[in-house]
Parts: structure tokens; sequence; C-alpha cells
């Protein structure tokens, strides 16, 4: 079995998108029970935040496994497979490890070093493991995953490079300004109650905000929040709860307003928002002119597949329909090696000439993905063009920070002109260009270290139940001939039979000893896996024993693992 990672995120998909894919706690529960259903896949953990989605599974089939996954994440996202596949990524076996591994030190988020990410992985495994989804693999991954990210934590200071994304929210908001002196006396509504929204409340309150107003749609949560808020040492501050149907009347009288919710559709509208500043201004609200609003290119769809060819790294026929093997989103991950193997055969496909981008071009794209491959280790990010140049907006009156996936406040908003929106899509934006701190290239290091040593630890484990098997059937051939000796030599007494058991014991343990370390360390190197079959050929183990020996210890550890 083999791991695997399907999924797509701030890096590879337009916010338009992460946001219809986004996937409730229901249809994630749903999800992995129907993955763990599907033939390719034995175990499934979903790791879904504001800013991604991913089905990580161990599958027997890389091919089948990546169809199976795609097409479950399409149908339980909503999303058809034909327009969610293009945003795509694939990651496979030390590679899909390498994956995790960063986004739990915060390489891979929005906000490079933020912590939050840790206790969304955390709640991740929790959730495979009440549906009994994740199994010995998964488990010791996503631990593994949560001791990484915290010893990125403690030993650099990648906190440094980026802050929560409240914070950096926060500061997009205040466009420049000290965040304690832009928020001094102001008055914030944050909708929701839920850990996002209480992180907001209590950095609101941390940074000077005159008062809090809390709205949740239970009410009693709300009020708890507030009551936090109010006693806390560090978050002493004016605080009140409200009841939902009360925000259109306290956005007249809010200057910072942020939203996070699990709602599935808008919170706040358009035209609440309008009604808001008009009740508090006494005019109409002013809409931007086109000239100072920012400009968004529609991504170009990516090529679909070309005709099987026997030189395409991927294997055509057990991809499903839709699944782009020509664009960024197919060579994710791959090494330098086989994306130039891919570009290869993909100067020699054929594609719709209707689409726009001509097979020469994508065999160029691709060579350019391998070479940045070659150099970085990873494939370059998307970037969204610069804002356009026009009319500076007026001085905001309201502003509106929206940390909600899929989002609580419409997008409509941002033409208002007295209204400052920054919501997750400008948040991505302007992530892109924070500045990376020294300490991020020792968090790489961190992570290509403990790669190695997971994969090490996942192959020796590997071969532990066939170690076990031959011992036992040493073990089994000892105590027979011991027998057999006791019924041919009965006047021995019990001394020189304990004697004779012992010296039988202690030549098979060292006949056994070099070669079962030894293959234990060959087994933990890259390509060790077949040194189990070797062993079980050489001394014609029984594979139900060794499978037998290998439930055995995934009982146990099922039953060791702290809950």
């Amino acid at each position: 079995m083999s791991l695997l990672v399907v999924g797509l995120s701030h890096r590879s998909a337009p916010v338009s998108v992460l946001e219809r894919a986004a996937l409730s706690a229901d249809a994630q529960s749903k999800l992995l029970q129907d993955t763990v259903a599907a033939e390719p896949a034995t175990e499934a953990a979903v790791l879904a935040t504001c800013n991604r989605i991913e089905l990580y599974a161990d599958v027997d089939k890389f091919h089948a496994g990546v169809a199976e996954l795609s097409t479950l994440l399409a149908q339980h996202s909503g999303v058809g497979l034909d327009e969610l596949t293009p945003y795509l990524y694939v990651h496979y076996e030390d590679r899909a490890v390498h994956h995790l591994f960063s986004v739990a030190c915060g390489l891979d988020s929005m906000v490079v070093g933020e912590g939050q990410i840790l206790g969304q992985i955390k709640d991740s495994l929790a959730r495979a493991q009440e549906l009994h989804t994740a199994g010995r693999l998964l488990n010791d991954l996503f631990q593994q995953s949560l001791r990484v990210g915290k010893r990125a934590h403690t030993e650099t200071a990648i906190d440094r490079a980026g802050q929560s994304l409240v914070t950096f929210g926060l500061e997009q908001l205040a466009a420049g300004a000290e965040v304690a002196t832009w928020a001094e006396g102001r008055t914030a509504l944050v909708i929701g109650a839920g850990s996002m929204s209480s992180l907001a409340a209590a950095t609101l309150a941390r940074a000077g905000v005159g008062e809090v107003v809390v709205a949740n749609r239970t009410f009693e949560r709300a009020e708890r929040l507030a009551r936090i808020l109010t006693e806390g040492d560090d978050t002493a501050v004016a605080a009140r709860a409200v009841p939902m149907d009360a925000v259109p009347d306290e956005l007249t009288r809010a200057d910072v307003v942020v939203s996070c919710t699990g709602a599935t559709g808008l919170v706040l509208t358009a035209e609440t928002v309008v009604q808001a500043v008009e009740g508090r201004t006494g005019q109409a609200a002013a809409e931007l002119p086109d000239s100072a609003r920012t400009t968004e290119q529609p991504k170009a769809p990516l090529p679909p597949a070309a005709a099987g060819d026997d030189n395409c790294p991927l294997d055509l026929a057990a991809v499903q329909p839709g699944f782009s093997v020509m664009g960024e989103a197919a060579v994710a991950g791959m090494d330098a090696a086989t994306l130039e193997q891919h570009a290869t055969w993909a100067a020699g496909g054929t594609v719709d000439r209707r689409e726009r981008r001509s097979p020469e071009a994508d065999a160029e794209l691709i060579t350019a993905l391998a070479a940045a491959a070659a150099t970085f280790g990873r494939i370059p990010e998307h970037r969204k063009p610069e804002p356009v140049a026009g009319v500076p907006r007026p001085a905001p009156r309201v502003f509106l920070l929206d940390l909600a996936m899929p989002r609580d406040i419409d997008a409509a908003v941002h033409r208002l002109a007295e209204v400052r929106l920054v919501d997750i899509e400008s948040l991505a934006e302007a992530s892109a260009d924070a500045p990376m701190a020294a300490d991020v290239d020792q968090v790489r290091r961190i992570v290509s270290d403990e790669v190695a040593a997971f994969g090490a630890a996942q192959r020796a484990a590997h071969i532990t139940p066939t170690v076990v098997a031959l011992r036992t059937m040493a073990a089994d051939v000892v105590a027979g001939e011991i027998a057999r000796l006791d019924g041919r030599l009965p006047g021995l007494d019990e001394r020189q039979r304990g004697e004779i058991r012992q010296a039988v014991h202690r030549v098979v343990d060292k006949l056994l000893h070099a070669p079962t370390v030894r293959v234990k360390q060959l087994a933990a190197e890259p390509g060790g896996a077949g040194y189990a079959d070797a062993l079980r050929t050489l001394f014609d183990l029984d594979p139900e024993t060794v499978a037998a020996v290998s439930r055995a210890v995934d009982s146990t550890d099922e039953k060791d693992r702290p809950a």
C-alpha cells in the first residue's frame, strides 16, 4: 500500500473554486466513509481548512487511486470533475509526506509560519479516528506531522515569517498603520463564535478597541465569548452578545466587522452593507468608478487529455475522463526527470484546436516546470495579475474582514467607496509578496530530515512482521527438536535439559541476529521494500503467518494509541 494525496488549495485554485468546493463536517465524514469503501483505498483522512481541501489515502494502485479520489472530491464538493481537476494537485509516497509536513510547519499556508494549521490537522486526525478510517499509516503520518510542526515552531523563529490569518487580515485593513493605533477606541462586531472568530475578538481586544459585540446563531456561545473577553486579563474590554437578527442594526454602529461562520450562504449581502453605510452617514452609499477597481483576468482552461501514448508517464487508460494530464495540475509533485519525460510526450500530443493553447505551448510550459522543479524542488505557485492603477479610494468608514470559506460577505462590497473589505482572496494576493524569514530555510531542512526519517521508519516497520514470523518459525523448530530429544534421551535430568535448550536457543539466535539486523537496516533505505519478499522466499515463510503478525501489530498499536 502507498500514500496518496489529492487536493486543491489557495496555491492551485482561485478562491471562487475553493469556495464552491468547501466541505461541511457532514460532507467530510461521508467523503471519508466513501473513500475507504472504494476499492483502491484502505485508509483515508480529510484536511479541510479555509484555504485547502486535501484527501489523504493509503492506496494499492496509483492511477486508479488518483482517478477515484478525484472523482470522490468532485462528488462530495458538488463541483464537476471536469471543472475541478485542472486545479487539483497530486502527491505520492515521499512527496505526499513532504507536503503534509510542510503544511504542518506553515510553509504552505497563506501566511507563512502561522500555527493554526496544527489544530486543524489534529481535528482531521481525530475525525478519521472517530470514523475508523485512519489505520496505521495515516495515524503515524498525522501524528508525526504534528510533532514536526511543533519542532519547527520550537527550534526556529518561523513564527516571525508570518502572523495568524487574523493578524494578517487586520494589518491589511489598517493599510500600513499600526494595528493598535488604527483599532484604538473603535467598535468591533464579530460574527461567529468559533475558534477563528474567538481569536479575532481576542486580537481586537488586545489591540485596544473600545467595544466588542459578538453575534452568533447560538446565542449562548456568543454570551460565553463575550464573558471571556470581559473577564480576561489580557483581553479586558467592554463586550456584549447579540442574536444574529440584530446584526443589521449593529452594522450601523460598528467600525470594524470580522465574520467567520460556517454558513453556506452569505451572512452579509451587499444590500445589507449599503443600508448600514446609509444609516451611518445619512447619505446614499457611493460606488467606486471602474478605474479605481482591481481587475482579474479569468484563468484560461487547461487543455484536455490527449490520446494515449506509451511515452506518457501517466497511464491514460486508467485516468477518469476530464483529468488533465497536460496542465500544471497533472504534473504538480512530479520529480524533474518525470516532468521532462512528460514534456517530451506532450510535445507530440494533440489537443482540441478550440482551446487557446497549442501542444507546443504546453510542451514549453511543462519543460519550464521541469526546470523549475530541478532548481527549486517544487512547482512554482500561480500568481495573480497586479491591480490596475486608478483613482484612489476615499477613506473608508467601515472595515470588513471576511475569514470564512465559503465567504460570509458579498464580494460586491468591494465596489463601495466608503467600505474596505479584506477577504480570503485579497489576503491571498497580499501574502504573495509577504517577506520570507531566513528561518524558512531552516524549517525546510527540518522537513526534509523528518521525511527521510519517516520513510525509513515506515520501511523498517514493513519488514518487522516478516522478521517476527521468521523468529517464530525458528522458535517452533527449536521447540520441536527439543521435544524430539526429550523422547530419545529420557534419562537426562532437568538441569541437563535446561543446558541443552539454552545452547540450542543461543545457536539459533546467533545465526539469525546478523541477518535480521542487517535486513532491517537495508529495508529502511530507499528501495528496500524488496528485502521482506526475499526473506520470505529464502525461508519459505507462510504469507498468512506474516499477515497475521502484521494484523496483531496493528491491533496492538490501535489499542495503545491515545484517544
